[in-house]
């Protein structure tokens, strides 16, 4: 296994749990401040927009490079 490989397997792992860590930090906010169904569904669509524009950005540049 060459060490471009390596990194690859490294970096989807860790994007993918650096975006696990971010839904538990939206869900303890809401939790925290008593958002109620409602707030707690506003909060994950504003704040995931975020996460979803970088995850969204990354697919859109694997394509361009023709993957």
């Amino acid at each position: 296994m060459r060490l471009a490989e390596i990194e690859a397997i490294s970096l989807n792992i860790g994007i993918t749990v650096f975006a696990a860590y971010i839904f538990f930090i939206i869900y303890d906010l809401a939790k925290k401040s008593n958002a109620g169904k409602f707030g707690t569904i506003v909060l994950f669509f504003a704040l995931g927009l975020g996460l979803a524009a970088f995850l969204v950005k990354t697919v859109v540049i694997y394509m361009m490079e023709g993957g």
